[in-house]
């Protein structure tokens, strides 16, 4: 819950919030905007949403065509991930030095956290670029952004399970029973969604296109789900802005 600031001449205080509430409106903002795009689409931009170069019937829009095929969906989204962004790089320097902090006597352990944090920046900043390039303003730059943001979300996500498990943070059952079992089903979607795409563009059979639409919703689902157990890992944690006490003052 947001708690109001304390008065200057108590604690110092400016500003008080807790990591929970964080965690859960820097995950409402793209889901928001996620549902709010697909279900426009459905109901007033229905054709040009569906609209597959195999020109079978289809019942579904894409992501892509969802968040950037039109006004005002593209809008919603762009705003949403924008809103959002800067949030998510500071949750990605919060687990980095969370995982530093954390004691491993293995000498890849420290290669692992950078290379955990680094994923994770690159999984935003590739988010960013295929939200504000469109696919139907850069089908190149978005594509291949697209590629990046799943290969550095996987990656990212396989990471953080090896981190938790060399940590033994495996004994927190809940948020590492989470973690696995989210980039499994993640890993899973993706893998089938691939394949569902191939025979879409190879064989051009009504509906499949949708079935691939709805496997790419479980995969943002579910990454939006796995930085949600952001909640259990730092759930005693708060977000404070504060005067510095005086005698570590410059």
């Amino acid at each position: 819950m947001f708690q109001v600031p304390l008065p200057l001449d108590r604690d110092g205080t400016l500003f008080r919030l807790r990591f929970t509430t964080l965690a859960v409106g820097t995950v409402c903002c793209p889901l928001f905007g996620f549902l709010f795009c697909v279900i426009w689409s459905l109901f007033f931009h229905f054709n040009e949403a569906t609209d597959t170069h195999c020109k079978v019937p289809n019942y579904l829009p894409s992501i892509s065509a969802a968040i950037g095929g039109a006004t005002p969906e593209r809008y919603m989204w762009r705003l949403c991930i924008g809103v959002h962004s800067a949030p998510r790089f500071l949750v990605a320097v919060v687990y980095w030095n969370h995982y530093r902090s954390c004691h491993c006597p293995r000498p890849i352990y420290l290669r692992l956290c950078n290379a955990t944090f680094a994923l994770n920046l690159v999984e935003n900043f590739a988010l960013l670029l295929l939200t504000y390039v469109s696919s139907s303003e850069n089908y190149a730059i978005h594509e291949y952004a697209f590629i990046i943001f799943i290969a550095a979300a996987l990656s990212h996500m396989f990471l953080t399970c090896v981190l938790w498990r060399m940590t033994k943070k495996h004994t927190e059952r809940k948020s590492y029973k989470w973690k696995q079992q989210l980039f499994g089903f993640n890993f899973l979607t993706f893998s089938v969604a691939v394949c569902v795409y191939f025979r879409h563009n190879w064989y051009c059979e009504p509906g499949v296109y949708t079935v691939f639409a709805f496997l790419e919703y479980l995969v943002v689902l579910s990454n939006m789900a796995f930085h949600m157990t952001a909640w259990w890992d730092f759930g005693n944690k708060e977000l404070v802005v504060s005067s510095q006490p005086e005698d570590k003052r410059f």
